[in-house]
């Protein structure tokens, strides 16, 4: 395939079908959260039920990304991609239509599986369809409207809660999927995966034992159990062997023997985990607490996602005067602080005092962190190892995301019917920010010490 122009009428189309389902992905990820505690009180969940309502999602979403990308390649992008769409439009609808908590958790266990095949289809078929000089422009128009969902994804959320009911966060993905399938189908080209003859063996042991390893020790932090804690790190450590010794990992290990790399996956993980593990206590502590509406709460929330919007693309410019390292260790700091400004909300919380300066403090660090954490990622591996690069960066952030979720509420003593009692749960709460600042400043001394800076670069760009 020579490939498309982005001005041409089927390139303008494929490029809104990779964004529009990047979108979707993006937006029930933010829309959930402010639609927690709506879920909670109609179905009588506990905290844990909560908790996995978000982490059914992100753990098969974490444990098998990687396995998505790689069945793009063997199978075709546009097929996997249609079939994640519509797996993603009928999950949605289970959703939605869930009676019981226990329902809704397992629809939402098999989302995360059609998110899987959906997210990194996505970004690949810009990458295969649209010529290689458009092809930056494309990635930017998909990276720029795919922040907007993220933006409006709280706002959408809080407004639907409030007119119609938290299902309609759910059922709001059935018409943009559909629209997804129909312009995908009519323009999308086809590619034709690998050879049958040609596939080498897919590490079908591998995937299945990363999906038990993460699951076994979320559902140990959750439940608070032992016994799948031993399951989940056994099968964690049987697939470091397997991934070792086969001969086509899902994982090739040899690309954690680069520092950089190495280093900049541990400080997404925790990173990424703080961000998600604010997010989650946040969006609670304003509704439970502080007397929020569902749409308050999620209005609160819209300048973090602006400013990442808005800046993103300026950082790239700026970490071109001061290296990678020093955004990398600035900006968790920066954030760092704006959450221990948050740390401070409690029943009386004016936004413009309280709230808002913790979430533009938070927004600026993490929008410094971002861009120069993705391009140390991709430029410590050599060029035909970039998609392994970037799905394994996606996984760890997936999976310290899921891991915060997880195990933050036990640590802080909160669980059962907690969510629901403001004294309770405001302590808890407060203890949990500290948790999160101290994370971030983990990842900034990680990115100080381990992250190579701009003379180190310079030098072996020279060699």
């Amino acid at each position: 395939m020579t490939g498309v122009a982005l001005g041409s009428a089927q390139g303008r189309w494929v490029v809104l079908t990779a964004t529009l389902a990047s979108a979707i992905a993006l937006l029930d990820g933010t829309v959930v959260n402010v639609a927690l505690r709506p879920i909670g009180l109609d179905l009588d969940a506990t905290l844990a039920n909560l908790q996995w309502v978000v982490n059914g999602y992100m753990l098969t979403l974490a444990g098998l990304v990687l396995v998505g990308g790689s069945l793009g390649d063997r199978l075709g992008l546009r097929r996997i991609f249609l079939i994640g769409t519509a797996g993603f439009a009928i999950t949605s609808l289970a959703c939605g239509l869930a009676i019981g908590i226990d329902q809704l958790i397992a629809a939402r266990v098999l989302q995360g599986v059609a998110a899987a095949l959906l997210t990194p289809s996505s970004l690949a078929i810009i990458q295969a369809t649209i010529t290689e000089t458009d092809r930056p422009r494309a990635i930017g128009v998909w990276a720029a409207w795919s922040g907007i969902s993220s933006a409006i994804g709280p706002l959408l959320g809080g407004w639907l809660i409030e007119i119609l009911s938290w299902r309609w966060v759910f059922f709001i993905n059935l018409p943009l999927t559909a629209l997804v399938v129909l312009i995908a189908w009519r323009y999308v080209p086809k590619s034709p995966g690998i050879a049958r003859d040609q596939r080498s063996r897919f590490d079908v042991t591998g995937a299945a034992l990363a999906l038990i390893g993460l699951g076994g020790i979320t559902y140990a932090l959750i439940q608070g159990e032992w016994l799948p804690a031993m399951v989940g790190l056994t099968a964690l450590a049987s697939f470091v062997v397997v991934e070792h010794h086969t001969a086509h990992p899902m994982l090739p290990l040899g690309v954690f023997t680069i520092r950089a790399f190495s280093a900049a996956n541990v400080m997404t993980f925790v990173t990424y985990g703080a961000l998600s593990a604010l997010m989650f206590f946040l969006v609670l502590q304003l509704q439970v607490v502080s007397g929020y509406s569902p749409l308050q709460a999620g209005l609160a929330t819209v300048p973090f996602t602006v400013l990442m919007l808005l800046f993103s693309p300026r950082v790239g410019a700026l970490m071109a005067r001061t290296g990678a390292r020093f955004l990398m260790s600035a900006g968790p700091a920066l954030a760092a602080v704006g959450v221990l400004h948050l740390a401070t909300i409690g029943a009386e919380a004016p936004y413009a005092t309280q709230v808002l300066p913790g979430v533009v403090l938070f927004g600026a660090g993490v929008t410094l962190m971002v861009t120069p954490l993705t391009a140390t990622v991709m430029a410590a591996v050599p060029g035909h190892q970039v998609g392994i690069a970037s799905g394994v960066n996606n996984a760890v952030a997936r999976a310290g995301s899921l891991l915060a979720v997880a195990a933050l509420p036990a640590i802080v003593g909160l669980s059962g019917d907690d969510y629901a009692i403001p004294e309770v749960f405001s302590a808890g709460y407060t203890e949990a920010m500290w948790w999160c600042a101290g994370f971030l400043i983990l990842g900034g001394l990680i990115s100080a010490l381990f992250i190579p800076g701009r003379r180190a670069r310079t030098a072996g760009a020279a060699r």
